[in-house]
């Protein structure tokens, strides 16, 4: 996720760039996000299959359910 503070500041000085030059921009963009890393195949994570017991995995799932899956917005 991008940081919203960097957006705006691109998208003003996108402004008064020429649209050719807006295209380069959004071309080296892309080729950027290509050069990201994707993760990991889930052939390399099938390594780490039986790690956790039943129990212990129930638990991480109920942590993620309780703590990573709410969206404050205030924090927005």
């Amino acid at each position: 996720m991008a940081n919203s503070l960097i957006q705006d500041e691109i998208s003003k000085e996108l402004e008064y760039l020429p649209f050719d030059m807006q295209k380069r921009v959004l071309e080296f963009v892309r080729s950027l996000v290509s050069l990201s890393p994707t993760g990991v195949t889930g052939k390399e994570l099938l390594k780490f299959a039986g790690t956790f017991t039943d129990n212990e995995a129930f638990e991480i799932k109920g942590i993620i359910e309780k703590d990573c899956e709410n969206i404050d917005i205030s924090e927005w």
